[in-house]
């Protein structure tokens, strides 16, 4: 096959995987995200109000807390199965708050509890978020070390 052949073959395939590829609804993607990555913060300052309110919390260990709630109630939905069906809904809405982090954590840790305690759970629950946590730690370190000197 000759190189215009070719181009042409590779152009008739594209334009017919095409054709079977639904068009992408942008505006109907986004305001979805909007929508329900919005909710969870407001998930989130509610719970913040909450124990702001009546526990008397407040700085560090409110914001501390406040974060636990949150990465249990992704977890946990994401155990039942309920933050897949949000996240195909919303897309990077759910993924964007710290609920999604979780839920990256939790989804391989359950996925692969079937090759066991170390090989499945342990080792895949942080395929995803592995390099992020790592980043954050490394990051961390290098502003620390920063301000000490400084």
């Amino acid at each position: 096959m000759t190189g215009k052949n070719r181009e042409n073959y590779n152009k008739n395939y594209i334009a017919y995987v095409n054709s079977f590829d639904p068009p992408t609804q942008h505006f109907k993607n986004c305001f979805r995200a909007f929508l329900v990555g919005g909710f969870i913060c407001c998930i989130g300052q509610f719970i913040r109000i909450v124990y702001e309110k009546v526990f008397g919390l407040y700085g560090d260990e409110l914001a501390g807390l406040v974060s636990v709630t949150l990465i249990f109630l992704g977890t946990l939905l994401t155990g039942l199965g309920v933050y897949d069906r949000i996240g195909r809904y919303a897309g990077a809405g759910s993924i964007v708050p710290i609920t999604g982090f979780a839920n990256s954590v939790c989804s391989p840790a359950i996925e692969f509890k079937t090759e066991g305690l170390v090989y499945g759970l342990a080792a895949k629950m942080f395929v995803v978020a592995g390099p992020i946590i790592v980043y954050g730690v490394l990051a961390g370190t290098a502003v620390g070390l920063i301000y000490l000197f400084l």
